[in-house]
């Protein structure tokens, strides 16, 4: 799996206002415990993770992505904001999410 193909996966699954997929791996080659799967930082913004709390937000990406989780994604560092705090620029920290 490459960025272009985890975004098109996950517009598959979102109705996205926003994406931003960025490809690790090369960062990580050396762990032996990657598989070769890969390691994906990811933004995504959707009115779907309105009244969700954080956690709430990445179990339904990771639910959209359980086929991928373990095999050909190895690592994945989420941002899930809706859009008003997107439109806001609130960083992902304030929002309860991950830094990049």
């Amino acid at each position: 799996m490459n960025a272009s193909a985890l975004a098109a996966r996950l517009r598959e699954h979102f109705d996205l206002v926003h994406i931003e997929v960025e490809d690790q791996s090369d960062r990580h080659r050396h762990h032996r415990e990657a598989g070769g799967g890969g390691h994906y930082q990811v933004v995504l913004v959707t009115a779907d993770f309105e009244n969700k709390s954080p956690m709430e937000r990445h179990r339904l990406v990771y639910q959209a992505l359980a086929s991928e989780m373990g095999t050909t994604i190895h690592a994945l560092a989420l941002t899930t904001l809706t859009p008003n705090q997107w439109r806001a620029g609130r960083s992902p920290s304030e929002i309860g999410g991950t830094t990049p």
